[in-house]
């Protein structure tokens, strides 16, 4: 008997599938925009400084000033250094915030005049006289041996008495009433929320 001979079957003419709806994507939900800082008026700035700290001011100023006519301008680049050659340490983020966040190429290419330049000053020195709540937490932080969140309460009234812009003893009782625990201890955390209220 002769094998039969095998034919491949034929595929079936395949109906199309009806499509089927896919469910619509999901819409990305829009991303909450940044808050805006408020727009820092410069001109609404009182100046404090004397009339000889103000011509002291000038004087660095111009050390900086690149201008070919001695026009008392600066480079927006140069605001900082002249900032930090008269005793302020600003930040980059600081300077270009006061500056109105110019763009790169700006940098060097628009000028600041003294007038102008004189709010900006009196803003990072009046910023720079109030410590933030980070700043002074950070500063407990370094007598937090135990790394607990409390420092002792007879050390702390020490550094007070004795580091920095000291303080009397009756202000330094005045400012701890109230803070010590059981143990002697303060949490720092809510020793500084307690001054910075008030």
């Amino acid at each position: 008997m002769a094998p039969k001979k095998v034919e491949p079957k034929k595929p079936d003419p395949k109906k199309p599938e009806p499509k089927k709806e896919e469910p619509a994507a999901p819409k990305p939900v829009p991303a909450p925009e940044p808050e805006k800082e408020p727009e820092l008026d410069l001109k609404s700035i009182p100046l404090d400084f004397s009339p000889d700290q103000i011509e002291e001011f000038r004087e660095a100023f111009t050390l900086f000033d690149e201008t070919p006519t001695g026009e008392l301008k600066i480079s927006f680049a140069q605001c900082g250094d002249v900032m930090r050659a008269l005793g302020h340490n600003p930040t980059n983020a600081e300077v270009l915030k006061l500056l109105g966040k110019p763009k790169a190429e700006e940098m060097h290419s628009k000028l600041l005049d003294f007038d102008t330049f004189l709010p900006m000053l009196q803003h990072i020195s009046r910023s720079k006289e109030l410590g933030s709540y980070e700043d002074f937490v950070e500063g407990l932080r370094v007598f937090d041996k135990e790394g607990n969140g409390t420092v002792m309460g007879a050390e702390l009234r020490h550094v007070l008495a004795t580091l920095g812009e000291k303080m009397t003893e009756v202000e330094v009782d005045r400012l701890m009433v109230g803070q010590e625990d059981c143990n002697g201890s303060i949490n720092y955390e809510a020793f500084v929320k307690h001054i910075l209220a008030g």
